[in-house]
């Protein structure tokens, strides 16, 4: 057995813009996702999101415009107990964080940005996928949740 992710992007909520535009521009609402478990996932949908304590780019939500990239999170679990929220997003301010040691890689917010941005291949993720972090939860509004598809042979089968 074998799982895919299914996703329309056909649908996008009003006014919101999808993975094409490289740099996600100020002041623009964009569709993202955030992988995580499915039990996760249930206090998110139900509490909503919560910043981190830290990452790569600080405290944050970390997601991402390519669902790809949130479709391997969390790392190292099974795929039939990923869960990825689709959400959109106000990027507000957003900064490029292009490089390991960038000045403010972890201090971005201190100095009025909303969202960090990772750069596809910039060298900084290792699936050369790029990585945002917003750092207010109240500019994320949840979509909804997509789970894997399940491939039997020949059908497929949904788990929900």
């Amino acid at each position: 057995m074998s799982y895919r992710w299914a996703e329309d992007d056909f649908d996008l909520p009003c006014g919101a813009e999808q993975l094409g535009s490289d740099v996600p521009q100020d002041d623009r609402y964009y569709v993202m996702y955030h992988g995580t478990s499915s039990s996760s996932a249930r206090f998110i949908l139900s509490s909503g999101f919560q910043r981190s304590a830290d990452g790569m780019l600080g405290p944050g939500v970390y997601l991402s415009r390519d669902l790809q990239k949130a479709s391997r999170y969390p790392l190292n679990w099974p795929d039939y107990d990923r869960v990825v929220i689709k959400v959109k997003v106000n990027v507000g301010k957003v900064i490029a964080i292009n490089y390991q040691g960038h000045p403010q890689q972890k201090t971005w917010h201190d100095h009025g940005y909303d969202t960090a941005w990772v750069p596809p291949n910039c060298g900084m993720v290792k699936s050369g996928l790029e990585e945002d972090c917003v750092w207010d939860p109240r500019r994320i509004q949840i979509i909804r949740a997509i789970k894997p598809v399940a491939e039997y042979g020949g059908g497929a089968a949904h788990y929900y």
